[in-house]
């Protein structure tokens, strides 16, 4: 009777300790650098689902416009697990994991709509959910934000234009900075929060963001001159801590990369009108948009895309990732 009442006991703790353990709320924080773009409509879209399905196990608090920090501290903060989540512009993920500089790659896609098509290929999901596994990050989502633009003092109509110019790009990889030397400028990788006030005071000559965050900080209260940049997109990514997903058990885990995958359809949905939404709103304000002529745009893509046999040798990993997105491409053009 004693050995039937401790078997008892024994099922009854682990019943109870099951019921504490699915009864915790996690927190989960999301950061953006950015505000009222897409991915801040995917971070609400995300909350609003997760929050539902997980019956408010998972409370999820959005900080947008680098509320918790500058990109590279919260990059660095995702990899820590001192913040569950973090979506910026891919070309400040390639410290943790050099293969997502293949986004940066002019050339490979000719919109948002065939980028994201790309995106929601078997064969390129398989490829991105390997990114960052060996340094503690899993990317949860990848979008496109955009097409690049580069606003500038100096109106920028031809590829000759580039020479001299102290551009920022946005992130330090090689897919960034290699082809900006090739056309005889200067780049600067820096965080987004550093880069109006180094427009202001002309410590660069020009900036490349995407017409979102060109309009959603005001650009155009300091020049009124941006160009599009010839097939180039602004990429984002979503990355989480390993280590979180691992806390939150399975069944939570799957509602956070489920939900994920669902929300990616702003990119498809709001991120493409806003693209035409924020270009009004930059000619409403004063400012013009620049789009190179077919012979210049030619001259440009054949000076930037020039680069990328030698960047991708570095990498055999990077190479297979790349000759996948660009095959994958050109199947669903």
């Amino acid at each position: 009777m004693r050995n039937w009442l401790a078997r008892l006991a024994a099922v009854a703790a682990m019943v109870w300790l099951s019921d504490a353990v699915s009864a915790q709320q996690f927190t989960m924080k999301l950061s953006s650098p950015t505000v009222n773009d897409a991915p801040h409509e995917w971070m609400k879209a995300f909350k609003s689902a997760v929050e539902q399905r997980s019956n408010g196990r998972i409370k999820v608090e959005i900080y947008p416009a680098s509320q918790l920090g500058q990109i590279p501290a919260t990059v660095e903060g995702v990899a820590m697990g001192t913040i569950e989540f973090a979506i910026p512009a891919v070309g400040f993920l390639i410290g943790l994991e050099p293969r997502f500089q293949v986004f940066d790659a002019a050339g490979t896609f000719d919109s948002v709509e065939h980028s994201q098509k790309v995106l929601a290929d078997p064969a390129v999901r398989a490829r991105l959910a390997t990114f960052g596994e060996t340094r503690g990050v899993e990317l949860l989502v990848m979008g496109n934000n955009g097409p690049l633009m580069l606003a500038s003092y100096k109106p920028i109509r031809a590829a000759a234009d580039f020479k001299g110019q102290k551009i920022r790009v946005p992130g330090g990889a090689p897919l960034y900075v290699e082809p900006f030397k090739k056309l005889g400028a200067s780049p600067i990788s820096m965080p987004l929060g550093e880069v109006l006030p180094a427009l202001q005071n002309k410590t660069i000559d020009g900036a490349i963001a995407s017409f979102n965050v060109l309009t959603g900080f005001k650009y155009y209260d300091v020049t009124k001159s941006a160009t599009y940049l010839p097939r180039s997109f602004l990429f984002v990514g979503g990355i989480v801590n390993r280590n979180f997903m691992q806390s939150i058990g399975p069944e939570l885990a799957a509602i956070v990369r489920e939900e994920a995958q669902k929300a990616s359809v702003v990119f498809s949905t709001y991120g493409v009108e806003d693209v035409e939404r924020t270009r009004q709103i930059w000619v409403k304000n004063g400012g013009e948009a620049i789009t190179m002529p077919p012979t210049e745009a030619e001259v440009y893509l054949k000076d930037v895309t020039s680069v990328i046999p030698a960047v991708m040798a570095t990498n055999a990993q990077m190479k297979l990732d790349y000759d996948t997105m660009v095959e994958t491409a050109k199947k669903l053009r």
